[in-house]
């Protein structure tokens, strides 16, 4: 059976995708690639903002187009708020968000698809591994107990719950047996692993780390909160990647307040402090929302002083659209559109320079690098080819020909580079 696979969204939809792909191989199926026919489509859908409803839909509708013949089986965030609406493009099957995890079996139940029993293969190398994966995505965990007022997340994936320990340590060796480098812990709200079970983020790294053979350990995007100090101390292992994602939204805690944010810029600094305390290039990331409703040239003015103080070494800019069942779609002062694509040009340029000024700090130093294909755009007679330092820095080698992907390779950093039209990125050679 042929099956097409497609996400949009979270690295947690990326996650969820995997493991679908890898059970699916495991029952027999083929994963179809781009252009390639399907017997059966799945599809996760996203609903983090009113664009990504109209994505999520017109991804339906072009799969439809593309496999007339194809059973459709959707889950994710738009079919738990939208099944409604959704329903009428045709979908054979809805699984909802809280039983995703067990969606290969529940369609293969409900539309009595010929897959083999589960276990009844063998496991062998992964067709992720073989398709030239690197990195994987792990899902640790799913829901948030928080209700931002701009997050329609916690209605879409409900109450926190997580995988147990063993199981995600099975899945991360299973995932090094099939050559994957490195693996990405993922959930909606990481930092809350084990709140449903008495557990911790930081006891679930501390197994992962004794547990399994992962070259590589990197964390997703983490809320900063619920991180005890002692986290830090596990990034003392080489084997976990320094950078994190701690989105913050804003930089003026008048405004984080009315977002219901648990975290204040001083508690943020705090974070941040110890990250570095812990690595001194510890890669720090953020979300920053642009025009939230109410924001002020005083309270934008604080937001862009904190994100030059903290030193972000990358910027994920968002401008404000309302999504029709949070709080803040009701809030008054919606700011116009006008002033967001202004404040949004600030803050990218802004980004830009403290990006280029973290890339330049890594300039001399000696990085292993994971390489991961070549680069886009270039002949093939250039042979270069890409891979991401431990602080997840785009760096750029030349291999004289040499197909270098899945290997961990140490380069020294000569210097930053610019592409027209993309972010600067690192060049190194092999030392």
């Amino acid at each position: 059976m042929r099956v097409k696979l497609s996400t949009l969204g979270c690295r947690l939809n990326e996650a969820e995708l995997a493991g679908w792909s890898r059970e699916l191989e495991a029952r027999g199926c083929q994963i179809s690639g781009e252009g390639d026919a399907a017997d059966l489509l799945v599809v996760n859908t996203c609903a983090v903002t009113a664009e990504a409803m109209r994505k999520s839909r017109k991804l339906l509708r072009r799969l439809q187009r593309e496999h007339p013949r194809a059973r459709l089986v959707v889950s994710g965030c738009a079919v738990s708020l939208e099944e409604a609406e959704l329903g009428e493009l045709g979908i054979d099957l809805v699984v909802p968000n809280q039983d995703k995890d067990r969606l290969v079996s529940i369609a293969a139940q409900a539309l009595a698809l010929p897959l083999m029993p589960e276990a009844a293969t063998e496991p062998g190398a992964a067709a992720l591994f073989a398709r030239g994966r690197q990195r994987a995505f792990v899902k640790i965990q799913d829901g948030c107990r928080y209700q931002c007022s701009f997050c329609i997340t916690t209605r879409a994936r409900g109450e926190e719950r997580s995988r147990p320990i063993a199981e995600i340590c099975r899945e991360i060796n299973q995932l090094t047996n099939d050559g994957i480098q490195e693996v990405v812990l993922t959930g909606v709200h990481a930092a809350g692993y084990g709140s449903d079970c008495g557990s911790s983020l930081s006891e679930l790294l501390t197994a992962v780390l004794r547990d399994t053979d992962a070259a590589r350990i990197r964390l997703g995007s983490v809320e900063p909160w619920d991180l005890p100090e002692r986290f830090w101390q596990l990034f003392e292992d080489a084997r976990m990647m320094p950078h994190l994602h701690l989105p913050l939204q804003s930089g003026a805690d008048t405004l984080l307040k009315r977002m219901a944010r648990r975290c204040k810029t001083a508690e943020f600094a705090r974070l941040v402090e110890l990250a570095r305390d812990a690595q001194p290039d510890f890669n720090i990331s953020t979300d920053i929302i642009v025009g939230f409703p109410g924001e002020t040239a005083a309270e934008w003015a604080q937001t862009l002083a904190f994100v030059e103080q903290i030193g972000f070494g990358g910027l994920h800019i968002f401008s404000y659209s309302p999504r029709v069942g949070t709080r803040a779609a009701a809030m008054p002062d919606q700011v116009p559109a006008s002033i967001k694509r202004a404040r949004s040009r600030e803050l990218h340029a802004l980004g830009q320079r403290l990006k280029r000024a973290w890339l330049e700090r890594q300039v001399g130093s000696v990085q292993a690098v994971l390489i991961e294909g070549f680069e886009t755009g270039q002949p093939a007679a250039a042979s270069l080819q890409i891979g991401y330092t431990p602080g997840y820095l785009l760096t750029r080698v030349a291999t004289a020909g040499t197909d270098l992907r899945n290997r961990i390779l140490p380069l020294r950093i000569d210097r930053v580079i610019d592409s027209e039209g993309a972010d600067p990125m690192l060049e190194g050679q092999r030392v």
